[in-house]
């Protein structure tokens, strides 16, 4: 009887032994199949990839050129390109990650087996030998005939009994390796999510670059005299919305207490774009030349001082970013959304930011992203630094694509509604006291 149950407690070892309970031939094709896919994705996304910076050196070479209407229709046409290919990419990053989820979750599944499998078959063992062990050595030894063959099989059952041991071990580190992927395959899906909101608003931008161009041919009915007429009727408003900003803000007697406020140079804000597109930026600043990065400073500027009806000789009041339409825009720090706004929402047309967010953090600063093709985030919402806030664009008074990034005192700005104006009644948007207004450079990280 002991030797029956001796060899069914070998059986069990031997199939443990063998690796029939390892992953089948069958998922490991799959798996083998959904890697090619994977790596043939790959390189379509390094290939995409490759194309948008073509698109975006072609765009900074157009920026820098004189403004033509040929060179707007070339410019929102290289737009509409370079959105194309993003939504393409995108479109590849969903594939790969969910081929990636696919592939995890086969792998999931495979070790979901073989702990169920490695149970089951130490279960039994485990049951064998506490049978065995519930019989006293006496009854054991009366029950043999042969008592050489008992110490033999005694010892066996020892050495199989340290194999369990270890087989139990490896069941736990198989444990902790599937919990591993499934927090990955979480974070995958996670992934794939986002990238199919990115997808949906890269869609938006482009019907966005559309009726931009659409705009433009409608206005200037393909002639270059018109559009120049319509800039200089665009600047003109401007200077109006400017004056009206100006008379409103000089009304605004808030004191800014200093010692509110981070000290300067600290550089508690983030940049305002990814790692990817911030790494050019610096590259430039260290160059001291920027042709793909800041356009503007903040202050007084060459523009600003050159053009002083355009700030009313207050200087620029933030810092511009070189930023083709449908670039992400992140938050420079967490906070909570204090107002959005759009003030091309319905004509006439109110010159100023076009769509704007301006977010209010917990260190005394608010800062603001203007000038976007799409809003993000809603009032009242609480952001997180790097989440997205929109996406850079031509809305308001814009002379290109691009984002404005202004940071303020929190205590010395306020939204406020146009009660009475001539181009921007009804219209929301930050006016702030002029001592309220703080250099974006004094807080960004240095370069």
């Amino acid at each position: 009887m002991f030797q029956d149950k001796f060899r069914l407690l070998i059986l069990f070892f031997i199939i443990l032994s063998l690796g029939l309970l390892k992953p089948s031939f069958i998922n490991a094709s799959i798996i083998d199949d959904i890697k090619n896919q994977i790596q043939s994705k790959s390189s379509s996304i390094g290939d995409l990839e490759k194309e948008i910076k073509k698109y975006q050196e072609e765009l900074n070479k157009v920026s820098e050129e004189k403004k033509s209407l040929n060179n707007e229709i070339y410019r929102l046409n290289l737009d509409r390109k370079k959105l194309s290919t993003d939504i393409n990419l995108t479109d590849n990053k969903i594939q790969s990650t969910g081929l990636t989820v696919q592939k995890l979750s086969v792998d999931i599944g495979d070790k979901e087996r073989l702990i169920n499998q490695n149970n089951t078959a130490l279960g039994e063992i485990v049951k064998i030998i506490n049978e065995q062990d519930s019989n006293s050595l006496i009854e054991i030894l009366l029950s043999q005939r042969d008592l050489s063959e008992f110490w033999d099989d005694f010892d066996s059952l020892q050495r199989l009994q340290m194999d369990i041991r270890r087989k139990t071990n490896e069941l736990v580190t198989l444990k902790s390796s599937l919990e591993t992927v499934k927090t990955e395959s979480e974070m995958k899906e996670r992934e794939l999510l986002n990238y199919k909101s990115q997808l949906a608003d890269q869609k938006q931008i482009i019907d966005y670059n559309k009726k931009e161009k659409d705009q433009l041919l409608s206005v200037t009915a393909n002639k270059e005299s018109l559009y120049k007429k319509q800039l200089e009727e665009k600047k003109k408003l401007m200077e109006e919305v400017l004056q009206e900003i100006n008379k409103l803000e000089s009304q605004l007697k808030i004191e800014i207490d200093p010692g509110s406020l981070p000290v300067a140079g600290s550089g508690v804000l983030r940049w305002p774009f990814t790692d990817e597109r911030m790494a050019e930026c610096k590259t430039y600043l260290k160059a001291l030349g920027n042709p793909d990065c800041i356009t503007q400073f903040f202050g007084n500027t060459p523009f600003s001082t050159s053009n002083p009806q355009v700030y009313n000789g207050n200087g620029h009041p933030g810092i511009d970013f070189r930023a083709s339409s449908g670039t992400k825009v992140l938050s420079a720090m967490e906070g909570v959304v204090k107002g959005t706004g759009n003030t091309d929402s319905v004509p006439p047309k109110c010159y100023s930011y076009g769509k704007w967010v301006l977010v209010e953090h917990p260190n005394g600063l608010s800062t603001l992203y203007a000038h976007l093709s799409l809003i993000k985030v809603n009032p009242g919402q609480s952001v997180n630094a790097g989440d997205i806030i929109g996406y850079s664009g031509n809305t308001g008074y814009s002379t290109g694509p691009h984002l404005h990034f202004g940071v303020y005192a929190s205590k010395g700005v306020q939204i406020t509604k146009f009660e009475n104006s001539i181009n921007c009644k009804d219209k929301y948007i930050p006016l702030a006291s002029r001592d309220a207004y703080l250099n974006p450079m004094s807080y960004l990280p240095k370069y």
